[in-house]
């Protein structure tokens, strides 16, 4: 019997698609965005592009930031060509700042923070933060996870204060998991 070896260029793309859904689509991105025509075609898909989780999962409890050589592309290439396309980000708190700035997100709709230090979480919502890129009255999902209160006391008042500061940035949100 003769042997012979298909290629992932031979495979269709429905098969393709089946395959890489099954990947995170972090890593899909990263790794064939340009590769050839037809792979760059298929990583723009919605499928790749609608829900990004731009971090790193350690465990249930822990959350790291992406290499910077990986974070350095995202920026630089990827979200750049693929912004349109993005409904909601995931982000963690050192590197929101340079997902969020560079590029605008015109269909983004939710957004979620992860690992966020109350400081950070106030400052977030000052008219200097990473939210000036964002049509604030777009987002109509929001989630903040992981936060960590440092050195602050009075949580309770923190709290309210950055719920307070949630409910007038945005104001069309119908979802908040705080």
């Amino acid at each position: 019997m003769k042997h012979s070896s298909a290629g992932l260029n031979d495979l269709p793309d429905e098969i393709l698609m089946i395959i890489l859904k099954k990947l995170s689509n972090i890593q899909v991105l990263y790794s064939l965005i340009c590769v050839n025509k037809r792979l760059h075609a298929i990583v723009h898909d919605p499928i790749f592009t609608n829900c990004l989780t731009l971090m790193n999962y350690v465990s249930v409890d822990s959350i790291d930031p992406l290499s910077d050589r990986i974070l350095d592309q995202f920026c630089l290439q990827i979200l750049p060509a693929i912004h349109h396309n993005i409904k909601w980000l995931n982000l963690e708190s050192s590197s929101m700042k340079r997902i969020l700035l560079p590029t605008n997100y015109p269909n983004l709709y939710g957004l979620g923070l992860y690992d966020i230090e109350i400081e950070t979480a106030l400052s977030f919502f000052s008219d200097e933060s990473c939210l000036t890129s964002i049509d604030k009255n777009q987002i109509l999902e929001f989630v903040i996870k992981h936060t960590r209160y440092g050195k602050v006391n009075l949580w309770k008042d923190i709290n309210s204060r950055i719920l307070a500061h949630i409910f007038t940035t945005f104001s069309n949100l119908q979802y908040l998991n705080f």
